[in-house]
């Protein structure tokens, strides 16, 4: 089984996953675009069991669109965010891409919210595409 390393910054706090990842995304939602300060969010969702973290984190919770929404754990230290807990969906873990510092990350499988994609973003190919 892979293991990958996601961290913030500073290296202060760490998501430890196992194992592939249940999905791949990138979400072109306002909030998304706020929370990361770039065109969309990407992430990586793992089951909880799979994952370990290591470190202090702050917590920010943010209701969504569509359902509760999610509780998005940050670095006090340098502010980067590393998981994020899906409230409607407490089996998993949600991490942000970047996070993990990998090139060859798997690609996104599925782009959400594409009504408030950049006119110049174009997702994978193949990728399912939800409005």
């Amino acid at each position: 089984m892979i293991t990958r390393l996601a961290s913030c910054s500073c290296g202060q706090l760490t998501a430890q996953t196992v194992g592939d990842p249940v999905r791949v995304s990138i979400c072109h939602c306002l909030a998304c675009q706020r929370r990361t300060g770039s065109p969309f969010g990407q992430q990586a969702r793992f089951l909880r069991e799979h994952v370990t973290i290591r470190g202090a984190s702050t917590e920010y919770v943010r209701i969504g669109d569509e359902g509760p929404g999610a509780r998005f754990h940050f670095c006090p230290q340098c502010g980067a965010t590393v998981y994020y807990e899906l409230l409607a969906m407490p089996e998993y873990f949600g991490m942000p891409i970047g996070a993990f510092a990998e090139p060859d990350f798997p690609a996104p499988t599925i782009s959400v919210y594409e009504e408030r994609m950049h006119s110049w973003v174009v997702p994978p190919a193949g990728a399912e595409h939800i409005r």
